[in-house]
C-alpha cells in the first residue's frame, strides 16, 4: 500500500495570514484600553472644573502700603455663642449655672473687675467669643503695642481710673481688643488713636518697626470677670510714635453707643476714665 504524500510546507502567504489575524484580535483589547483611560482622565477633570476645587489652607497674608511691613494673621476657629444674648439679663442667666456662684457675684463688686454688662459689650462687638463649655472660655484676640521712645525705653500703662472709683493696676504697654476680621496693624493705629491720640502733638507719625511683630496664646483665668477662664491670642508690634510727652502723662478714653441696647448696657458697665502712662526701661517690660 502506498503512504499518502506528505502535506506540503506552510507557505509565506500562510504565515502572514496568520500573523495578520493575530494583531487584530489584540488591538482592540488596546485600543478600548486607551480609550477608557481618556475618559476617565476627562471625566476626572470636568468633575473638577464643575466643583469647588480643595487647596491646602495657608495663611492669609496682609500687606499694608509699605511692602516691608507685613504682619502674618494666624487663622483661629472658636465656637461663638454672641448670637444667644439679646441682653445683659440673658447673659447672666446663660453664665449662672456654669459659673461658680461666688464668682459671678463678684464681678463689678470685687475692686478692678467688670460687671456682665461690660462682658455683653465685648461679645456684642464681636471683641469676645465663649465657647459653650463649663466652665465657658472666653477667647480675646488682642494687639499689644511696644512704644519706643528714647534710650530705648518702652510706654506703659501703669495704672487705670475706674468709673466706679476703683484703680487696676497694669504696668503693661498699650493693648487693645481686636475688632472682627481686623488685622494687627490697623488695630494699632486704632489703638493709637483711641487712646493717646488726645495727648499726641498734631503731625504725629506712627511708624511700625519691620520685623517685630510677634503672634503668641496665653491661657489664664482672666482678670476682669473672675472664675471666667481666658485664652488670649496676642499680637505684639513695636512702634514709634511722634509726639508724645516725656515725663508721665495720663489720658481719657471716650465711647459712644449709638444702639439704644449698648448705650444702656454701657451706663451699667465699668470703664476706664483715666489712663496713666511712664516710661521705662526696656528690660523691665515682658516681651
Amino acid at each position: 500500500m502506498s503512504q499518502p504524500p506528505p502535506p506540503p510546507p506552510p507557505s509565506r502567504i500562510t504565515n502572514t495570514h496568520n500573523l495578520q489575524t493575530h494583531k487584530p484580535n489584540n488591538f482592540p483589547d488596546f485600543f478600548f484600553t486607551a480609550l477608557s483611560i481618556f475618559f476617565f482622565f476627562s471625566s476626572s477633570s470636568s468633575s473638577s472644573s464643575s466643583s469647588k476645587p480643595q487647596f491646602p489652607k495657608i495663611p492669609f497674608l496682609c500687606f499694608p502700603s509699605n511692602p516691608r511691613r507685613f504682619l502674618r494673621i494666624p487663622s483661629m476657629s472658636v465656637s461663638k455663642t454672641n448670637h444667644r444674648f439679646g441682653t445683659p439679663q440673658s447673659l447672666s442667666e446663660w453664665l449662672k449655672p456654669r459659673l461658680p456662684s461666688d464668682s459671678l457675684a463678684s464681678w463689678g463688686v470685687k475692686p478692678g473687675t467688670k460687671n456682665v454688662h461690660n462682658l455683653w459689650l465685648e461679645l456684642s462687638e464681636g471683641e469676645t467669643f465663649l465657647a459653650d463649655s463649663t466652665p465657658p472660655i472666653r477667647t480675646v484676640s488682642v494687639v499689644t503695642v511696644r512704644i519706643i521712645g528714647k534710650n530705648n525705653q518702652i510706654l506703659v500703662e501703669s495704672h487705670q481710673e475706674l468709673s466706679d472709683g476703683g484703680v487696676r493696676n497694669r504696668c503693661r504697654p498699650l493693648s487693645e481688643k481686636m475688632k472682627p476680621n481686623e488685622t494687627p496693624e490697623a488695630a494699632v493705629y486704632r489703638a493709637i488713636k483711641e487712646e493717646l491720640g488726645s495727648i499726641i502733638n498734631d503731625g504725629g507719625l506712627v511708624r511700625i518697626v519691620p520685623g517685630s511683630y510677634k503672634e503668641k496664646v496665653e491661657e489664664r483665668n482672666s482678670m476682669s470677670y473672675p472664675g471666667l477662664p481666658a485664652r488670649y491670642v496676642l499680637h505684639s508690634v513695636d512702634v514709634t510714635v511722634d509726639g508724645l510727652p516725656e515725663g508721665e502723662f495720663c489720658t481719657e478714653e471716650v465711647e459712644e453707643y449709638t444702639d439704644s441696647e449698648e448705650k444702656r448696657a454701657a451706663d451699667k458697665a465699668v470703664f476706664v476714665k483715666k489712663h496713666f502712662w511712664k516710661w521705662v526701661s526696656s528690660d523691665s517690660v515682658q516681651s
